[in-house]
């Protein structure tokens, strides 16, 4: 059944032209800085920006750092609103449910389809940031290192584990955008309205961080630590709050797709 979702997923002119979509802003980002050798003011921009005219091997940070805020979460929560309210409003879930495949099972599969979908976006949009930030971005006669925030240099090796980090962390952060379109779309009975239902709750969580009456939920908004990979690159690593991003996503996937199993468990397919 997970080789079945994930071939869907991987077949799917859907899937391939929504990662277009939004690999296309940071490809014309990374044309617009080198046009223009204009970037941002250090400290302002998305992260990493600042920093890509003299370290074009930055922009495949700079380029997550662009997409993650608003395009990648919209397009998770749309794919994951469908797996399981899109079975139903086609009216196939039930013929799916027939065969011997279990709730369970199948429930997984779409979160494996889910999660390669996430992986699969993160990665085209960092391989293309890597291309045009050594071709496009950069000092190609600067052979100097590259520094962290802090100042200090990082080796290659350190540079790509670091990378590596970020890009495990903003797949995490998705899972948890993930879990939740996923519960909902157990829940109703059309794509959109899971979509619409999680793109709600990622709006509300970002309206909130900016209010200071809402203080005290900030720390369990889902939102609130998407961009700590940043402290990824510090030395020293800035711990604190990457720690409290995974342990926050964490819950939300541990908490959501939960509740999804257990109402999908119990749902009257009828359609």
């Amino acid at each position: 059944m997970i080789a079945v979702e994930l071939t869907k997923m991987l077949r799917s002119r859907r899937s391939w032209v929504t990662i277009a979509v939004i690999d296309a802003l940071p490809i014309l980002v990374a044309v617009l800085l080198a046009v223009t050798d204009i970037g941002p003011r250090p400290g302002t921009g998305p992260a990493f920006l600042s920093a890509v005219l003299t370290k074009g091997e930055l922009y495949p940070l700079a380029a997550v750092a662009i997409v993650l805020p608003l395009f990648l979460p919209a397009a998770v929560a749309i794919t994951a609103g469908d797996a399981v309210a899109g079975e139903a409003q086609q009216g196939t879930l039930r013929y799916v449910l027939v065969r011997p495949v279990g709730r369970t099972r199948l429930l997984v599969a779409k979160l494996v389809s889910v999660t390669a979908f996430v992986l699969v976006t993160l990665l085209v949009v960092a391989v293309t940031g890597l291309v045009l930030g050594v071709l496009l971005l950069g000092d190609s006669n600067s052979a100097t290192p590259t520094t962290t925030f802090s100042g200090t240099d990082l080796t290659t090796t350190q540079l790509a584990q670091r990378t590596g980090l970020a890009l495990a962390y903003a797949l995490l952060s998705m899972l948890g955008v993930a879990a939740v379109a996923l519960f909902l779309s157990t829940v109703v009975r059309t794509p959109l309205a899971a979509a619409m239902g999680t793109l709600a709750l990622l709006i509300g969580s970002t309206l909130l961080l900016t209010l200071d009456a809402a203080h005290a939920l900030r720390p369990y908004l889902v939102t609130r630590y998407w961009l700590s990979f940043v402290d990824l690159f510090r030395d020293p690593i800035l711990w604190h709050d990457v720690v409290l991003g995974v342990l926050l996503q964490a819950g939300y996937v541990v908490l959501f797709l939960a509740a999804a199993w257990a109402n999908f468990m119990t749902k009257d397919i009828t359609d």
